[in-house]
């Protein structure tokens, strides 16, 4: 297996965020209980960067066989399901130190 760090951003929508959170992060529980996902969590708006904001977004961190597997974990997100996730990347990460090396 290969850990892949995938990086969403979220839609300008918080108040549908707010009522989907609770089953996207029971789907994200599930993942972790059966050992796909690592860990994930929040990125908040951020200030400028080069004149633009980064955008409210998260990371998560994923353990499977290549990028689109990792991706096609996170297909039944309901955070993705509903349009909630704009952007979505999967990225090879090689962790060398830390908890999950």
């Amino acid at each position: 297996m290969t850990t892949f760090a995938v990086t969403y951003v979220y839609a300008d929508d918080d108040a549908a965020l707010d009522a989907h959170r609770p089953d996207h992060r029971a789907f994200l529980h599930g993942l972790r209980a059966e050992g796909t996902l690592l860990a994930s969590g929040p990125q908040p708006a951020a200030g400028t960067e080069g004149g633009a904001a980064a955008p409210a977004g998260a990371l998560l961190v994923v353990e499977a066989d290549s990028r689109q597997a990792a991706l096609a974990a996170l297909d039944r997100d309901p955070f993705w399901t509903q349009g909630l996730v704009t952007e979505r990347s999967a990225r090879e990460w090689t962790v060398v130190i830390g908890g999950f090396a």
